[in-house]
């Protein structure tokens, strides 16, 4: 029989139907032997692939669908009256100081998907299948963050529309769109954490354990859903250093008004920090996981 997957054969069917020679081509031994036009043409043909596995799988979107919406309603209308009131206001003063930092919590929620969605490339062998060809292995990692950060754009825009629907009022354009860009740029270096547990995790279900064991500490103890300043003094010192405090902070600032330069920065700071340390090392634990 011939070893051509037929015209309907999805992505990954394609990939254990190529020929068993593919699995003797010589690997990629240095990334940097692959020219920079070449790791942009292996990234694109990578991302085309995962987009296509989604198309197939419409249900792995559920997440950035639904979590806008039932996290949205869940505070605006459980917790917005209590929360106003402490603000100054009523539901609709805490609509205004929620939605900017939710903002915040998408970049980092939906970052462990990146992570689960890595593991079960490799426990279903397609990351061998890459592995034996003479693609940048770095390409791969990229192409997975940039499907990702796509995923949370979406999720934004789901996020956007219904907070419009509970009262958010957008009077700076331009403002929410920087604060759109913080948080991608938070988000792609967040991932490369999770990508990094999604190579050295044996599986899906422990890398999503893990991340929510990282994620509960990190958003619960933000300025995200609420003040800072009743909480007790040991949680506060713990929210000065927590990225997600001064991300949530920046697009407040930037969505709604006040200051931003402070927050801006450190998260920036904390972007470039994250990434410049774990991106390696994913590249890494990826190249030499047996």
């Amino acid at each position: 029989m011939s070893s051509h997957p037929s015209p309907t054969t999805t992505p990954n069917e394609a990939l254990r139907a190529a020929p068993s020679t593919t699995l003797s081509t010589p690997a990629t031994k240095d990334d940097a032997r692959i020219s920079l036009r070449g790791h942009v043409r292996h990234t694109s043909a990578l991302v085309r692939r995962n987009l296509l596995w989604i198309r197939q799988d419409p249900e792995s979107m559920a997440d950035a669908l639904l979590m806008p919406v039932i996290f949205t309603l869940l505070f605006v209308f459980v917790f917005g009256g209590s929360i106003g009131q402490a603000l100054g206001g009523g539901q609709d003063r805490y609509v205004q100081y929620v939605i900017p930092g939710m903002i915040a919590m998408m970049s980092m929620t939906l970052s462990q998907g990146v992570g689960t969605g890595f593991s079960q490339d490799f426990n279903s062998g397609v990351m061998d299948r890459f592995r034996s060809l003479p693609i940048g292995r770095g390409s791969v990692l990229f192409a997975k963050i940039s499907v990702e950060l796509l995923r949370m754009l979406f999720a934004t825009a789901v996020l956007m529309i219904v907070s419009v629907a509970v009262g958010f009022e957008i009077t700076n354009w331009p403002g929410l769109f920087a604060a759109v860009a913080l948080s991608t740029a938070f988000a792609s270096s967040i991932m490369w954490v999770f990508l990094t547990l999604g190579v050295i995790m044996k599986s899906a279900q422990s890398v999503q354990a893990m991340g929510f064991l990282v994620l509960f500490p990190l958003q619960f103890g933000s300025s995200i859903f609420a003040p800072t300043t009743s909480m007790p003094g040991w949680l506060q010192a713990f929210t000065d250093y927590n990225p997600l405090s001064t991300l949530a902070d920046a697009a407040r600032g930037l969505m709604v008004g006040g200051p931003v330069a402070h927050d801006l920065w450190v998260t920036l700071g904390w972007s470039v920090a994250i990434t410049a340390v774990m991106a390696p090392v994913a590249i890494h634990k990826f190249r030499t996981k047996s």
